[in-house]
């Protein structure tokens, strides 16, 4: 019942950019974990009754926007994982104005401060992470990726299930 299931929103990457996230998610992801494409998590857990009021900010947000710019400033060592930060000053403002209008009902985790991030690995041994960090770190430059809208989904504990979808002009 879709009605008592919490709601996760994230940014939404171009194609290219999102098949180069999940092709790394693939490679060091394990794999009996990996059941969702790699994401950039607004919000964990909104809940259901938000869902109206959700959707109309989330067009308000995008609808006829220009999507901000964000770019992978560096990587990030989660300790069993590896993610990439991302660096968007507008994406934090709507984060920001989505999380002021929705504080009274945010959970410790999401009215705690926002770490934009795309984890690439988690869940692994700290020598794994260590290591594919220091690949990864080699060379690293940091590069402009394209924002292409929002996304709303129902949280059921393993792949999620589409609610919608918020896109940029």
């Amino acid at each position: 019942m879709t009605e008592s299931v919490p709601i996760i929103v994230t940014a939404l990457f171009g194609g290219e950019d999102q098949a180069m996230f999940d092709r790394l998610r693939r490679a060091h992801f394990p794999p009996e974990r990996n059941f969702l494409d790699a994401h950039l998590t607004l919000f964990h857990h909104l809940p259901p009754t938000l869902l109206p009021e959700l959707k109309q900010r989330l067009n308000a947000e995008t609808r006829g926007q220009a999507a901000p710019p964000c770019r992978i400033a560096g990587l990030l060592n989660l300790g069993r994982g590896v993610a990439f930060r991302i660096e968007s000053e507008g994406l934090e403002d709507i984060r920001d104005r989505l999380a002021d209008a929705f504080a009274p009902m945010l959970t410790p985790q999401d009215s705690a401060g926002w770490r934009p991030h795309i984890t690439i690995q988690n869940k692994v041994a700290p020598v794994d992470a260590r290591r594919l960090l220091a690949q990864l770190q080699a060379g690293f430059i940091p590069w402009q990726v394209r924002l292409t809208g929002l996304a709303a989904w129902y949280y059921r504990g393993g792949p999620w299930e589409a609610i919608s979808r918020h896109m940029f002009a």
